[in-house]
């Protein structure tokens, strides 16, 4: 069973608004996750998360439809334990038969489609020496993203909430030191477009990216990469899928240096019980993704 089955909503039709109109949205429906993160087992109602957030129920209803393509309910159901169970149910499948599928795969059909390469070992170890990181920040479904790329494709992702862009960039900054950073917006900005709208998410024209990390890292990388939409799995599969089955505690720094957040989904690793642990772009937006994903997971199902 996949997220999109156990969310399937009549409102999952909705069509996203355009990713420059998102960062708005995403202030409030931050607010209403914090509120339903809070509060889901007391299955709280429309009206009382649309007095938390302060609008009026139809119109939470209509932003939050609008932009997850799932209503607070629908969202809520998407992130509740038992639904994290259920997925995690099928991780083994996942891992030993769909990721041997992969584009092919029917969940495969309507996912963010990546081709890869690794940069070598060398500019690794150079700790970015002799790269060019061309950067902007860009209004996604989460926030402000900070967009990274090289001349060999996509090297870096990460948000930031109002106020936070010189820390996300100071983070990411500190993992290659010895880059050169060139602020390009305009530039980047396509790319961007690429990343967030699932309009664009076409087998015949994949997303290009570089992963640069150690050889342990780039595994657990490329595993995540096949992890297909509404799927999730644990560190300890992750761990066992690359061979080093006692390696789950490494597994999980390396998944939480993961450079390229959303297109790497380190966001559908979930502890061993189903519960849904730390992210390190914060936990309430690693709930954002989940629930998004699986409103455009309803959408291709349609």
């Amino acid at each position: 069973m996949d997220l999109a089955t156990m969310t399937a909503h009549p409102a999952a039709h909705a069509r996203p608004r355009p990713v420059e109109a998102r960062v708005p949205d995403y202030e409030i429906v931050r607010r209403a996750i914090e509120f339903i993160s809070r509060r889901w087992r007391e299955q709280p109602s429309l009206e009382r998360i649309a007095g938390h957030v302060g609008l009026k129920p139809l119109a939470l209803q209509r932003l939050f439809t609008r932009w997850a393509g799932l209503s607070p309910k629908g969202f809520v159901q998407a992130l509740t334990l038992d639904h994290a169970r259920s997925l995690l149910a099928d991780s083994a499948s996942v891992l030993d038969a769909t990721y041997e599928v992969g584009l092919s795969g029917p969940g495969r059909l309507h996912d963010l489609f990546v081709t890869h390469e690794a940069m070598t070992p060398g500019a690794y170890k150079a700790r970015g020496e002799g790269i060019e990181m061309r950067y902007g920040f860009h209004a996604s479904p989460f926030g402000n993203a900070l967009v990274m790329t090289t001349e060999h494709g996509l090297a870096g992702i990460a948000f930031a909430d109002p106020g936070g862009e010189a820390a996300a960039l100071g983070d990411m900054k500190s993992r290659w030191p010895r880059a050169t950073y060139v602020e390009d917006r305009v530039g980047t900005e396509a790319t961007a477009r690429r990343i967030f709208d699932p309009a664009t998410w076409r087998p015949d024209r994949p997303l290009r990216i570089v992963m640069i990390g150690s050889d342990f890292e780039l595994s657990v990388w490329e595993t995540l990469l096949k992890l297909p939409l509404g799927a999730a799995t644990t560190y300890s599969d992750i761990a066992a899928h690359i061979g080093r089955p006692s390696a789950a505690r490494a597994v999980g720094t390396a998944v939480g240096r993961n450079p390229i957040s959303f297109v790497i989904p380190c966001h559908r690793v979930l502890g061993k019980g189903g519960g849904l642990c730390g992210y390190h772009w914060g936990l309430t937006r690693k709930k954002a993704i989940l629930g998004w994903e699986a409103g455009v997971a309803g959408q291709a199902e349609a």
